[in-house]
């Protein structure tokens, strides 16, 4: 065993811990946080593959807004120190049987394929002929795309806000 697997199952393993930790934390604001380590995580793992561009999105994109924009929703609520419910007895059944399709279909995918391992290709795109194409309104530009998620994410800021004014505060009765 070299110390390219070495370092891959290393960055898998915090992968897998953080996500797993995402999804049973009985505190909301401590399931963001494994979800920020997630997907640090996965990108730590595309910088090893190399793929410097797609790790820088992961941060930027997931890590720098989505993540931030959920931890800002789970203060703008109030409710970021509070316990989460107790998950129904039907929904941890079906998500144990999840869980267990979800592992056999992995493990056949493996064992009836396997792991070929093929020629190095590396990826000789460099990150300005990505962001050209990425801005581009020619044929095959992605101008509309990259305007759509900017819209999305906007949107998403205005529903929480717009959750977190209907939250009324209790009133204070100890004023006299």
């Amino acid at each position: 065993m070299n110390a390219s697997v070495i370092i891959f199952y290393i960055l898998s393993a915090f992968i897998l811990a953080s996500a797993l930790l995402a999804v049973v934390s009985g505190k909301i604001f401590r399931s963001a946080i494994f979800l920020l380590f997630t997907l640090i995580g996965t990108a730590a793992l595309f910088f090893w593959m190399g793929v410097e561009f797609i790790a820088a999105v992961q941060i930027i994109i997931y890590v720098g807004g989505i993540v931030v924009l959920i931890i800002f929703s789970i203060f703008l609520t109030q409710k970021s120190g509070d316990e989460m419910p107790k998950p129904l007895r039907n929904r941890s059944l079906f998500s144990v049987l999840a869980l267990i399709f979800g592992f056999t279909f992995t493990y056949r995918l493996i064992y009836e394929y396997g792991f070929v391992q093929t020629a190095h290709k590396s990826f000789n795109v460099k990150v300005s002929e990505i962001g050209a194409q990425m801005l581009s309104t020619k044929e095959h530009g992605f101008v509309l795309p990259f305007e759509v998620v900017s819209i999305l994410l906007l949107a998403s800021m205005i529903g929480c806000i717009v959750i977190a004014m209907k939250i009324k505060s209790p009133e204070r009765t100890d004023i006299q």
